[in-house]
């Protein structure tokens, strides 16, 4: 996307969320946006690393679990990042396809429509835009979601049922005052409402509690069976892992995918952990002309 482009986009959702509320333009909101915006900015251009240059090999198929392993740091939230088109990531080498379809140059918003869902690991505060207003206004951008108010009311309602979810939740601003594990109930909200053909779902169990984490596996259960979707499951802890059918297990290490394995591979990491597999990179890196110098 051109900067005039990216410029154009944001400019059309700031008259969008100013006319959706009228505390969207006060000026300590604009404050803590920007500076949401600028460490982001500053963060993913220190975390723009190996990625890119690493060779990775990702397919997943259709209504397949994936899981994707790696110690901190080894390039798993930036590889999900990628996959949906963050602007703050640069593909120099290789494509994306889904589908079929190259959509290595999609805008996150066509990704999005494609039918590409990701959970972030730590969900933004929107201060000024109501939840039910947004998920309504989601909705009513993709032509199979469309409903009228009734349905759509009656649908938000039942899922939240599913997640144990407070349907008082739905009157406040979108994320603002949520604990973590609210967020994450959300964010399985949009999952169950969204009905994406591909779910990244990125450290989602991080911070949950026992019921929490009890809740947000009954939506990724709900998800595979009724959406009949494909999840690509992004996590360096096994926790929630014991609740799905995992098809195929990949671990990446500094931004490199060093193995790949069926779901057998997850309890191999859980006694093991991830040091033999950052072994297997050094060893790699040995083996290149001039490495181990």
């Amino acid at each position: 996307m051109s900067y005039a482009g990216t410029f154009g986009a944001l400019l059309i959702l700031f008259v969008i969320l100013a006319l959706a509320s009228p505390n969207f333009l006060k000026f300590d909101n604009m404050m803590s946006i920007l500076k949401q915006t600028t460490f982001n900015a500053l963060l993913s251009t220190g975390m723009l690393l190996c990625l890119i240059t690493a060779g990775i090999d990702l397919s997943v198929g259709a209504g397949e679990t994936h899981v994707l392993m790696g110690p901190n740091g080894a390039g798993k939230s930036t590889l999900g990042r990628v996959i949906m088109g963050d602007p703050s990531y640069e593909v120099s080498s290789g494509s994306i396809l889904f589908e079929g379809a190259d959509i290595t140059d999609l805008s996150p918003d066509k990704r999005s429509l494609a039918g590409i869902f990701l959970s972030y690991q730590a969900p933004v505060e929107v201060p000024g835009v109501p939840l039910y207003s947004f998920l309504r206004t989601i909705c009513q951008m993709r032509p199979e979601l469309k409903m009228n108010a009734r349905t759509f009311r009656e649908r938000v309602g039942e899922i939240a049922e599913q997640l144990d979810l407070d349907e008082s939740f739905l009157t406040r601003e979108l994320n603002v005052g949520f604990s973590g594990g609210e967020k994450k109930k959300l964010e399985m909200l949009q999952l169950l409402l969204l009905r994406p053909k591909l779910a990244i779902l990125d450290e989602t169990d991080s911070g949950l509690d026992v019921d929490a984490l009890t809740i947000v596996s009954r939506g990724i259960s709900v998800y595979l069976t009724s959406c009949s979707g494909s999840l690509l499951m992004i996590t360096h802890n096994t926790r929630i892992l014991e609740r799905l059918d995992v098809d195929h297990t990949h671990v990446i290490v500094r931004g490199y995918m060093v193995a790949e394995g069926p779901g057998q591979l997850i309890e191999q990491i859980d006694r093991e952990g991830f040091e033999r597999y950052e072994t297997i990179l050094r060893a790699k890196e040995d083996s290149l002309p001039g490495g181990g110098e």
